[in-house]
């Protein structure tokens, strides 16, 4: 697998557009502080990591409307790839939707979002935006 950030979100993608309620994923640390990233911000309903053989898993729980059965993700969207890598200064911190979306970068102090890492005053790679 080249891009396991981008499977990552497919899956997601996929199991919102199916309808399903619970995902699986396998592990990693840097998709374990996105999930951890969605869950702080509202966007998935739980999570649980899965010790299963030398990778893991993560089993995620999505969060849908109960009256509209709407789920609470509209959009996933890849933005640094391995081909083309995004990295953006605290100066230039892209905007998602005008402030109503996330962007989730990988800085030097981990794993965070746009908004955290412009009060940090940090940089980094713009893995995604969520929204």
């Amino acid at each position: 697998m080249t891009d396991p950030i981008a499977d990552y979100l497919t899956r997601l993608r996929n199991a919102i557009k199916a309808g399903h309620r619970v995902v699986e994923v396998p592990a990693s640390n840097l998709k374990k502080e996105m999930t951890r990233i969605l869950f702080e911000k509202g966007y998935i309903l739980n999570y649980k990591f899965i010790e299963d053989g030398p990778q893991g898993a993560i089993k995620i729980a999505l969060k849908y409307d109960p009256v509209n059965k709407v789920n609470a993700i509209k959009g996933l969207e890849r933005i640094s790839t391995p081909g083309l890598r995004r990295y953006v200064g605290y100066r230039e911190m892209p905007r998602v939707l005008n402030g109503l979306g996330i962007a989730i970068l990988s800085t030097s102090k981990g794993v965070m979002t746009n908004k955290e890492a412009l009060q940090e005053k940090l940089g980094g790679e713009v893995l995604c935006y969520v929204y």
